[in-house]
């Protein structure tokens, strides 16, 4: 490269040969306004309309992406972008290519994200479907929020601009839909500048059916926001879980409780075990999938989190499941104690059946957690690779 670029105009293609051309015109005549050293990218994923001769056709740089999807596409556009910048949107006319002024303030200012904010700019009548603008992304978008504090409104708007750098050193993995939503929660956790303008969302220039399928990628942006935070996922459902189970098991133990007119028994006291049991597992799930994510760049380190795992060793967890299974043990023989004095007969659910329930509990949440210590610290294995039973590529 010759001469450095200040942006690039980014625009994954799939057939868009309707719409691609003007995208490509109103793209070039903002660079031409504003001066700006630019190129415009389309990164074309396999189409079989032509597509490819009108980019090249129109002063465009093809960039053949081979994987599919969504998040392949640009994710191969990144790659192969000169500029500094980049301004990303849909080659189907419904975002403005001609009117990209507010992102590139914003990015010149140093945010190192700029999301179009398509509800404070103002969506056509007919551009976006109803059950999109006022249940799935309003939902989504709260959820983005809830989860990860980002201050962004509008997950999901398609028009974003970046600093090529930072959004390359997030090492961004997905390549369908949920792109999107990942790009927006590493950059909050990776507590890059992230920023939002006003942008607007005209209906789109197609004659066919858009690639996007409302209910299979809405749940697939509702996945990735789960599987990318194990607190909402499994910690704080496992923790409500457990305070339920044992306060419930606690008082119950001694005995029935009555409760107004409800009488609280065995019945409620096996729930309670339950609860305990599902409760342990969900935050072991917790512990594991946050050190898993942690490790191999799924989720960005945080001190805290990685001082609080550092300090949940294998052998506290062995100890913890000892003492647990030692409990159960006891437990297990007072319930045996209880059972012969009634002759090995029907156990009574006032005494030897909640002995029996305490005592598989405590065997089972031992069992669990030491299971879970093992696989935690499998996956906490240091590792280095091409030192042994490999040749170095010096």
């Amino acid at each position: 490269m010759s001469e450095a670029l200040e942006l690039t105009i980014l625009m994954p293609c799939l057939n868009e040969a309707e719409t691609l051309a003007t995208c490509i015109a109103k793209a070039r005549s903002f660079l031409t306004r504003a001066g700006i050293a630019g190129e415009i990218v389309v990164a074309d994923n396999g189409s079989t309309d032509g597509s490819q001769a009108i980019a090249t056709a129109n002063g465009a740089r093809l960039v053949a992406v081979p994987e599919k999807g969504y998040g392949a596409a640009l994710a191969g556009g990144i790659d192969a972008a000169k500029g500094r910048f980049v301004i990303m949107a849909d080659a189907d006319d419904s975002y403005d290519f001609a009117n990209l002024d507010l992102f590139v303030a914003a990015l010149r200012d140093g945010a190192d994200l700029v999301m179009g904010n398509r509800f404070a700019g103002g969506i056509a009548p007919g551009a976006m479907p109803w059950h999109h603008r006022q249940i799935g992304n309003p939902a989504l978008s709260f959820v983005g929020r809830l989860f990860f504090h980002t201050p962004v409104n509008d997950f999901h708007c398609g028009l974003r601009g970046f600093s090529r750098a930072a959004i390359l050193a997030l090492n961004l993995r997905t390549t369908g839909m949920e792109f999107a939503s990942e790009m927006v929660v590493k950059a909050t956790l990776a507590n890059l500048d992230v920023r939002e303008v006003p942008t607007t969302l005209s209906k789109d220039g197609r004659s066919r059916a858009p690639h996007l399928r409302s209910f299979r990628d809405g749940w697939r942006h509702l996945r990735f926001l789960l599987l990318f935070s194990p607190r909402w996922l499994f910690l704080y459902p496992g923790m409500v879980l457990l305070l339920i189970g044992l306060v419930g098991g606690a008082a119950l133990l001694p005995g029935p409780m009555r409760i107004g007119g409800v009488v609280l028994g065995i019945h409620t006291f096996l729930v309670a075990a339950l609860c305990v049991i599902v409760g342990v597992q969900s935050i072991a799930f917790a512990i594991i999938g946050r050190r898993f994510a942690s490790r191999y760049g799924f989720i960005p380190p945080s001190d805290t989190y990685d001082r609080i795992l550092e300090a949940i060793t294998l052998e506290r967890i062995l100890l913890l499941s000892a003492t647990l299974m030692l409990t159960g043990v006891v437990a297990l023989g007072w319930g045996l104690s209880e059972w012969a004095q009634r002759g090995f007969g029907d156990l009574d659910p006032r005494t030897t059946m909640r002995a029996a329930i305490l005592a598989l509990t405590t065997l089972v949440c031992g069992f669990q957690l030491m299971m879970s210590g093992f696989m935690s610290s499998m996956i906490n294995i240091p590792f280095s690779e091409g030192r042994v039973g490999g040749q170095s590529n010096s």
